[in-house]
């Protein structure tokens, strides 16, 4: 040390260390200007580095520089969440299926529009025979049963034999004939007996029922005859209208009959049943149908078709009924939207999700 300071007073080692400053500073700006047409990270990356190797700069203003790059970085960073967030949304909620497939697994498209709503209440009750579809034959005339010509769950028609007995009085044989057609559903008779004023048969015809539903104080109200109805039973819904409304004798509530077609033997006497019983009806600017709608990320919506693509889309929901909702935001009208086998669509895109989490 002392053979450095006895060659090198003070004031010449601040010179020369200055003068080697100057051109160190100059050699560094020269081979940092190439670096300016580069990105703004490499160039931060860059800087940082010769930082580094400079380690004649003042505390002050490798702080400063720290400072700018720090920011630069989160500058960065922040636009490539930003590019990720934006690629992500474009593919999120959206699946594309080819034409074929869609109609494979039957998907159905159907066009927004205004619809017409029904108000409707719900009532309970329970299938009964029609009366006038119900018979109990009995003999004519007391005797002996010759013959039985039926047994229990035969078919008839009008005029069908049903047994033949043998009169006390005249020792003739005449014939039992079915009154109406049906079925046969109870049968007293047996070959040797003797009739007296039993019932020997009944027979009843399924292809017409009714439904007694029960109309309850709170609901009287609204339940007027000549209404629709829609009976739901055995996972079918069958529409006729109320045709009238008698009190019940022991029970606070009405009794609302509905005559029913039930040519498929569908609705048996006793089977309980639920109906809708229609109450108004109003008029929406737009309205999709109730299956179309699906829950995804927690918002309902229906998925809208643009070509091959369906994306889901949520909407704002109003009022319903069985068939319809009532769309006050979200879907403009005349919108290609999925209104059958929604839950394909909606199936496809979770297991697109899930496959780009892994």
């Amino acid at each position: 040390m002392t053979a450095l300071t006895t060659l090198f007073p003070n004031k010449k080692i601040k010179k020369k260390n200055l003068v080697l400053g100057v051109l160190f500073a100059q050699m560094l700006l020269f081979s940092i200007s190439p670096l300016n047409a580069w990105s703004k990270e490499d160039h931060d990356h860059e800087h940082e580095a010769s930082e580094q190797h400079a380690p004649h700069h003042e505390d002050g203003d490798h702080d400063e520089h720290e400072d700018h790059v720090d920011h630069d970085d989160d500058g960065h960073d922040h636009g490539a969440h930003g590019e990720e967030d934006e690629h992500g949304h474009g593919e999120e909620n959206a699946s594309r299926i080819e034409g074929s497939m869609a109609q494979q697994v039957g998907i159905v498209t159907s066009m927004a529009s205004s619809q017409e709503l029904h108000q409707t209440i719900t009532v309970y009750g329970a299938i009964v025979s029609a009366p006038e579809q119900l018979s109990h034959v009995r003999a004519r005339f007391e005797g002996m049963v010759k013959s039985v010509k039926v047994t229990l769950g035969d078919r008839v028609k009008t005029g069908d034999v049903l047994a033949e007995i043998e009169s006390n009085e005249s020792l003739k044989t005449y014939a039992i004939r079915s009154p109406i057609a049906g079925r046969i559903v109870q049968r007293h008779a047996n070959t040797g007996e003797v009739t007296k004023d039993q019932v020997l048969f009944s027979i009843a015809n399924f292809d017409t029922v009714w439904a007694e539903l029960r109309v309850y104080p709170a609901q009287q109200s609204s339940v007027t005859e000549g209404q629709a109805v829609h009976v739901l039973a055995s996972n079918d819904s069958v529409k006729s209208t109320v045709d009238h409304i008698v009190p019940s004798m022991e029970s606070p509530y009405l009794v609302a009959r509905v005559k029913l077609a039930n040519s498929k033997h569908a609705l048996s006497p006793g089977l309980m049943i639920e109906a809708r019983v229609e109450t108004g009806r109003f008029s929406v600017p737009l309205a999709v149908v109730k299956d179309a709608v699906q829950t995804l990320g927690g918002r309902q919506g229906v998925f809208v078709k643009a070509g091959d693509e369906y994306r889901f889309t949520p909407l704002v929901l109003g009022k319903s009924d069985d068939h319809f909702y009532e769309v006050i935001d979200g879907l403009e009208a005349n919108s290609q939207y999925v209104s059958e086998n929604s839950y394909w669509v909606k199936a496809d895109i979770e297991k697109s999700e899930a496959e780009h989490d892994h």
